[in-house]
C-alpha cells in the first residue's frame, strides 16, 4: 500500500496533538499539584531543621562524612536555591496556573447561576425536599417565599411558568471564590519565591554572559563580566564594612564563586555597638551607619539593628553578624624547643601574615592572625569551652535560640585565633586565650588546636603564673630542655632526700634520668623506659616511685627555674604549690603532642570591629506576603462559607384556589450542618402562615 506524504503529515498531527493535551491534562492535574506540593512542604521542613549557608565543616560535625557526602548531592545546605527545588516550584507554579485557567471561568460561572431552569418535577429525586400543599394561592404564597428568603440572606430568581412559578436561590457562593484564591495564592507565593531566589542571578550568568569570580583580588580590579547591574532587580548579598570604612558594593555568592553587586547608595559605618546581658551573652548589636546618596548628594544617619533594617531604594540592608574589622594585636611567642624562654613580642593585624624563623634550625614557619574575639561566652558544662559561633550569637539577640537549660555559660575574656603554616604547607589552627580561667578548681591559660581543621578545638591547660601569664611555665619548659638545670635538680633533689652521711650518687643519677627522659618525650617516654628495663609485674610499683621522684624533681627544677628568673622562693609543702607542679608537669608532657615550635599569647590588643550586612532586593516579598493573605482568605473561604441552593416550585392546583409547594435544597458538601440548617428550612416551610386569612 502506498501512503501519500501529506496521510503521514495527517496521521502526525492527531498524535502530536495527542502528546501535548496528555502533557497538559498531565500538569493540570489535581494529583500532580499535590504531589509537588508535598514535596516543596518536606523539602521547606528540611532546610528550617537544617541550618541553611553554614561552612562544610559545620556539616561535617553534624553528619560525619558519608551523610555529608550524600546530603550535598541534593543541596540540602543551600535547598531553597538548589536546583530541583526551583524546577519543582516552577513546575508547581504551572501545574497550578493551567488548573485554574481551566477551572476558574467554570467555578465563576457557577457562583453566578441560580439554575432556575430545573425542572419542578425534578426537585423529587433530591434527598432533601420538602413537598406540602397550602390553602394560600400562588401569589401569596410566592410573595411569602421570597419574604423568607430574603430574610435569611438569600439571593433568587424567578422563573415563570402557565402553572407556576420556580425560585432558585442561592447562599455562600463565594466559598467557589475561596478555591480560586487558594489556588491562585500557591501560584503568587512560588513565583515570589522564584523572584527572590537565585533564579534571575542564574539566568543573567546563562544567558548575559556573566562569569562568577572564583580567584581573590580586590573589587576594584574584578572585571564588568563579574559585576552584576546596579538595577539588579533581585539579589541577596553580603556586605562587610569596618569601623570608618565605607563600602558601595556587595557581594553575591554563586557557589564557591562570587558577583560583585554595586548598591545605589553608599555605606559608612560609624561605630559597631555590642550590649552584653550579666551572662556575657550579647543582648544587641546595632550598627550606626550614615547613607549617601551618590546621585543627589544626599546623607542621612540611621541605626540598623538586628530587627530594624536600614530600607533605601528598594535595597534592605540587615544587620546579619559582625566579625573583626582589622583590629591591631600585639603577641607574645614562646618557643617550645630549646633553652631559650622567650618570650619575644609580636605586634600583627588581625587579617595580616609574617614569616618566622624557628630557632636556628634554618627552617621558617607563616603565621596568619585570623580573629580576634573581645569577649566569649562559652559552655563549661563537659569541663571545656564550647565556643559559640557568631551565629549563635545572632539568634541569641533575636530570641530564637533555644539553647540547652543545663548550660554552664562562662565569659572567659578574649581570645585569638590564629594559624601558622610550615615549609610544607601544612596549615594548623590554633584558638588561645588572654586570661586565665578556673577549671577544676585551677586557674589555668587554655590553649587551643583543632586537631580536625574544624572549629572543635583541644585545648592544653597551662597554669597560670602570680601575674596571671604563662611566663613561669615556659621558664620552667626552657629550664627543662638544660641540662645544666636537671644535673642541678637532680642533685639537690638527691640532697635533700637521703640521711647525712649517705651517698646521694644513685638516687642522683636516677633523678637526673628521669628528668632527661621525661623532658624528651613527656610522660610517655617515662611509660615506654617502664616497659621495656622493668618487669610487667613490678611496673605498677616502679611507676608510682617514678612519678614520686619526677613530682619532687620538677619541685626542684621550678625553683632553678624561679632563680634564673630573679623571681622569690616558694614553699614546696604549700598545698597550691603542688597542685601548680602536678598541671606543669602535665602541661609540660602535653606540649609533645602540641603542633607548633612557638605558642602564641596575646598580650594587648586595639578593637577595630566590623559589621557583617545582608543585602537585598526582594521583588517577591510582596508578592509572597499578598499571596499568604489571600491563601488566609480563601482558606477561610472555603471551611467558613458554605454554599446552599434552595429551588422552590410553587404550583396551582387544578381546579382549586391553593397552592401545592415542592422546595428542595442541597449544597456542596453535606454535613451535619446542613443537615440542621435543612430542618430549620423544613420547619420553617411548615410554619409559613399561608392559609387563607
Amino acid at each position: 500500500m502506498i501512503v501519500s506524504q501529506d496521510s503521514q503529515l495527517t496521521a502526525r498531527r492527531p498524535a502530536a496533538k495527542v502528546t501535548v493535551s496528555s502533557l497538559i491534562e498531565l500538569l493540570g492535574s489535581m494529583r500532580f499539584a499535590i504531589s509537588l506540593l508535598v514535596i516543596i512542604c518536606v523539602a521547606s521542613v528540611i532546610g528550617t531543621v537544617i541550618p541553611q549557608n553554614r561552612p562544610e565543616n559545620t556539616y561535617i560535625d553534624m553528619f560525619g562524612p558519608f551523610w555529608f557526602e550524600v546530603l550535598q548531592k541534593f543541596d540540602v545546605w543551600s535547598i531553597y536555591n538548589s536546583t530541583w527545588f526551583i524546577v519543582i516550584m516552577a513546575f508547581l507554579v504551572a501545574s497550578t496556573s493551567i488548573c485554574l485557567i481551566r477551572n476558574t471561568p467554570k467555578m465563576i460561572k457557577e457562583m453566578r447561576t441560580f439554575r432556575e431552569h430545573v425542572r419542578g418535577s425534578s426537585l423529587r429525586a433530591f434527598p432533601h425536599k420538602v413537598e406540602l400543599a397550602t390553602e394560600r394561592g400562588l401569589a401569596d404564597s410566592d410573595i411569602a417565599i421570597k419574604a423568607w428568603l430574603k430574610d435569611q440572606g438569600y439571593a433568587y430568581k424567578v422563573r415563570e411558568e402557565e402553572d407556576g412559578v420556580m425560585i432558585a436561590a442561592k447562599r455562600g457562593g463565594s466559598n467557589r471564590f475561596g478555591y480560586i484564591a487558594a489556588h491562585a495564592s500557591i501560584v503568587m507565593i512560588c513565583v515570589g519565591g522564584l523572584l527572590d531566589s537565585e533564579l534571575p542571578v542564574r539566568a543573567q550568568i546563562w544567558l548575559f554572559g556573566k562569569t562568577p569570580i572564583v580567584d581573590n583580588m580586590l573589587i576594584a580590579d574584578v572585571p564588568p563580566s563579574g559585576r552584576l547591574g546596579i538595577d539588579n532587580p533581585s539579589f541577596r548579598a553580603n556586605l562587610f564594612v569596618p569601623e570608618g570604612g565605607t563600602r558601595a558594593n556587595a557581594v553575591v555568592n554563586v557557589g564557591d564563586a562570587a558577583l560583585v553587586q554595586p548598591l545605589p547608595f553608599n555605606l559608612t559605618l560609624n561605630k559597631f555597638i555590642v550590649d552584653y546581658y550579666t551572662t556575657g551573652m550579647p543582648s544587641r548589636f546595632a550598627s550606626e551607619v550614615t547613607v549617601k546618596d551618590p546621585e543627589t548628594g544626599e546623607t542621612f544617619d540611621q541605626t540598623i539593628e538586628v530587627n530594624s533594617p536600614l530600607r533605601y531604594k528598594g535595597v534592605t540592608v540587615y544587620q546579619s553578624s559582625f566579625d573583626d574589622g582589622g583590629s591591631n594585636i600585639d603577641l607574645f611567642a614562646f618557643p617550645l624547643s630549646g633553652a631559650a624562654a622567650g618570650p619575644f613580642e609580636i605586634s600583627k593585624q588581625v587579617g595580616e601574615a609574617m614569616q618566622l624563623p624557628v630557632g636556628n634550625t634554618g627552617r621558617e614557619i607563616r603565621l596568619e592572625v585570623t580573629g580576634l574575639r573581645p569577649i566569649n561566652v562559652e559552655d563549661l558544662s563537659e569541663g571545656v569551652p564550647e565556643t559559640a559561633s557568631v551565629i549563635e550569637h545572632v539568634a541569641a539577640v533575636t530570641g530564637s535560640a533555644a539553647g540547652k537549660r543545663d548550660k554552664k555559660l562562662q565569659n572567659m575574656g578574649p581570645s585569638v585565633e590564629y594559624q601558622v603554616i610550615d615549609d610544607s604547607g601544612q596549615a594548623q589552627r590554633f584558638h588561645n586565650y588572654m586570661i586565665p580561667v578556673e577549671l577544676d578548681g585551677d586557674r589555668v591559660i587554655l590553649a587551643g588546636v583543632s586537631m580536625d581543621g574544624s572549629d572543635n578545638y583541644r585545648y592544653l591547660r597551662i597554669p597560670a603564673d602570680e601575674s596571671s601569664s604563662a611566663i613561669e611555665f615556659m621558664n620552667l619548659r626552657a629550664a627543662l630542655a638544660d641540662p645544666e638545670a636537671r644535673a642541678l635538680a637532680a642533685k639537690r633533689f638527691a640532697e635533700n632526700n637521703v640521711p647525712p652521711g649517705t651517698d646521694s650518687t644513685a638516687l642522683q643519677i636516677s633523678a637526673e634520668r628521669a628528668l632527661e627522659t621525661f623532658s624528651d618525650g613527656g610522660l610517655e617516654a617515662l611509660s615506654r623506659f617502664l616497659e621495656l628495663s622493668v618487669p610487667q609485674q613490678e611496673q605498677a610499683r616502679a611507676a608510682d616511685v617514678i612519678m614520686r621522684l619526677l613530682g619532687s624533681s620538677m619541685a626542684e627544677m621550678r625553683a632553678i627555674a624561679r632563680e634564673r628568673a630573679g623571681m622569690e622562693p616558694l614553699d614546696p609543702a604549700n598545698p597550691e604549690n603542688v597542685r601548680w607542679n602536678q598541671l606543669a608537669v602535665a602541661a609540660l608532657s602535653d606540649l609533645h603532642f602540641y603542633p607548633a615550635p612557638v605558642l602564641f599569647s596575646m598580650k594587648s590588643f586595639d578593637l577595630v570591629q566590623a559589621s557583617v550586612f545582608q543585602v537585598s532586593r526582594a521583588p517577591g516579598m510582596l508578592t509572597v506576603y499578598l499571596g499568604c493573605l489571600l491563601l488566609t482568605i480563601g482558606i477561610f473561604a472555603m471551611f467558613y462559607v458554605r454554599d446552599r441552593r434552595i429551588w422552590v416550585w410553587l404550583k396551582r392546583e387544578p381546579g382549586q384556589e391553593g397552592t401545592k409547594v415542592l422546595a428542595a435544597m442541597t449544597s456542596q458538601k453535606r454535613t451535619l450542618d446542613f443537615n440542621r440548617e435543612f430542618e430549620r428550612f423544613k420547619q420553617a416551610l411548615n410554619r409559613l402562615d399561608m392559609r387563607k386569612e
